[in-house]
């Protein structure tokens, strides 16, 4: 797996290169800014993207509209991007239009490195990474929207939060210490109460259960195709 890493902190930079060549990833380009990243990606068209949302010069979102440009440019692209703290609101912009080779965690998760390489090998493969943080928040708002989501039992709710982090059935039966077909059948019960389509593909049902997240606790985004540049 072919990796470009965006980072203006250089220990942070130089931890995460070594972290993934670790685990055997080729680290093909480490930048500290949007447009260098940008650069790099049409030079080296890599499998992965990981970069910082806040970057030079005003390290307010330059990291994100980057990841969002090269999104646009190359969609075969794998796109993680690494938050300080969450934002929803960065969630809702990546996941708009397709969530498949995306990824969105804090960066307090580099420091448990099986689940955070997990979390990117499963975003080249084409799958989605939110950080369970973030769909803490989303679920939070959705229930607080008081629609069907009130009406699910608190252990569909734990299997819901890991189907929206992209976690497998048998992820989600490992963690929760349950039978693959309990899973299952949370899962149909699930689709049942919040009227959602049944669907097999881990990642189809991924974007269904974030959709549905999005429309029930916030507005849509509002990032332009101006502003992407």
């Amino acid at each position: 797996m072919r990796v470009i890493i965006a980072e203006d902190e250089v220990l942070l930079r130089e931890g995460l290169s070594h972290v993934l060549q670790d685990d055997g990833m080729t680290v093909v380009a480490a930048v500290g800014t949007g447009a260098q990243l940008e650069r790099e990606v049409s030079r080296h068209r890599p499998d992965l993207v990981i970069t910082d949302i806040r970057m030079p010069p005003t390290y307010t979102d330059e990291g994100l509209l980057s990841a969002l440009r090269i999104r646009h440019a190359h969609p075969g692209i794998g796109v993680v991007v690494l938050s300080q703290h969450v934002q929803r609101r960065y969630a809702t912009e990546l996941l708009h239009q397709d969530g498949s080779r995306v990824g969105y965690l804090l960066k307090q998760r580099v420091a448990d490195v099986n689940l955070f390489t997990a979390s990117l090998r499963r975003v080249v493969e084409g799958g989605t990474a939110l950080d369970p943080e973030v769909v803490a928040v989303m679920m939070t708002r959705a229930s607080r929207a008081k629609g069907v989501i009130t009406a699910l039992t608190p252990r569909q709710l734990e299997v819901l939060a890991l189907m929206a982090e992209g976690r497998s059935n048998a992820a989600i039966a490992s963690q929760l210490v349950l039978t693959e077909k309990a899973v299952v059948q949370h899962t149909s019960n699930i689709y049942d109460t919040l009227g959602l389509p049944i669907d097999a593909d881990d990642h189809r049902r991924v974007l269904a259960v974030i959709r549905y997240l999005e429309a029930a606790g916030s507005p849509p985004p509002t990032t332009s195709t101006r502003e992407l540049g």
